[in-house]
């Protein structure tokens, strides 16, 4: 053979390796699709979005590279959120991260094979999320940073300890909320002997009127209870707040942040953190029936001094002594 007719030959020869190696390699594994449910909007969202993506890469999943998550945001029309479930369960993702109580409670009711991994301010037992903490059984599993309950008349109390002269407190309550929180609050204003004016509001339209029949009212200090509607419209109701000069308590630092009065609560952010953890153990292979739901081990009371000597309070001392965080 001429040596031309050998080079040539050579090479067509090593041009066909890589194809047939390629040809040889097994498919690139599907990439695990999950879903995220949540009760309000995207733009309120974004924080808490941020917490889950961390937690999911402690996990050791990255999104738009080993991981694709598909996105349900109610807009705070919770009738939508069935339909949305229904959706992701139709697109039979690995798994669902519901954020809130209606978007947890839709998920769990869409699917009895899905996992689904919650976010509730609520005990999970009482709204019926879970069986038992230790081991919630079934599909679902979760993280409760328990703003309701017990904790909401705590955050009573502590109002009342900053404004002691108050007899009427107003307490900004979504009807639809399925938690016991409204309960708690009359059981410790009664205690306390304080007169409570329920101010009912289940959707952003209702904001307004409610703060004008607020203004109406003998009331001179407003409790804002948990719930996701309140939250998604958290910059609103700080600044209603501050136009009616009036004192309020709130149950996530985020309120505070924005410049509302106190707050008193667990992190959101650190829980929504580790329903990313927990997501990822389950894409891992971990059973939700056997993952403890995850419950807050610290509440901090944030208090804004700016906001404060806006409205000419003078915070005690026993209460800043105990406040975990002052804002100026």
């Amino acid at each position: 053979m001429k040596r031309r007719e050998f080079i040539t030959l050579l090479g067509g020869t090593a041009a066909t390796w890589p194809l047939a190696a390629r040809a040889q390699q097994p498919p690139a594994m599907p990439v695990p699709v999950i879903g995220f449910l949540r009760n309000s909007t995207r733009d309120d969202s974004v924080e808490l979005l941020a917490a889950m993506r961390q937690g999911l890469k402690q996990s050791g999943y990255v999104e738009g590279k080993n991981l694709a998550i598909e996105y349900r945001f109610a807009d705070n029309q919770l009738d939508r959120l069935p339909a949305m479930a229904a959706d992701l369960v139709d697109g039979q993702v690995a798994a669902i991260i519901a954020s809130g109580n209606a978007a947890s409670l839709a998920a769990k009711a869409a699917t009895k094979t899905i996992p689904v991994v919650f976010s509730t301010g609520d005990d999970p037992i009482q709204i019926g999320l879970a069986s038992s903490l230790a081991r919630p059984g079934g599909n679902v599993t979760g993280v409760s940073f328990l703003t309701g309950g017990t904790l909401a008349a705590k955050r009573l109390d502590l109002l009342h300890q900053l404004m002691p002269t108050v007899v009427t407190i107003a307490y900004l309550s979504n009807p639809n909320n399925r938690s016991r929180q409204l309960r708690e609050v009359r059981k410790a204003a009664e205690a306390l002997g304080l007169q409570i004016l329920v101010l009912s509001v289940d959707s952003e339209r209702d904001l307004e009127a409610a703060f004008a029949r607020l203004g109406q009212q003998r009331a001179v200090a407003l409790l804002v209870g948990a719930d996701s509607l309140f939250f998604s419209l958290r910059e609103r109701l700080v600044s209603l707040a501050a136009r009616q000069a009036l004192p309020t308590m709130y149950y996530l630092r985020e309120y505070a942040a924005a410049g509302g009065l106190m707050s008193y609560g667990a992190s959101i952010t650190d829980s929504i953190r580790q329903v990313g953890i927990y997501a990822g153990g389950v894409l891992k292979g971990a059973k939700p029936a056997d993952m403890p739901v995850v419950l807050p081990t610290k509440f901090e009371l944030v208090i804004n001094l700016t906001t404060a000597k806006a409205l000419g309070l003078e915070v005690p001392l026993s209460l800043l002594i105990r406040a975990d965080e002052l804002l100026e």
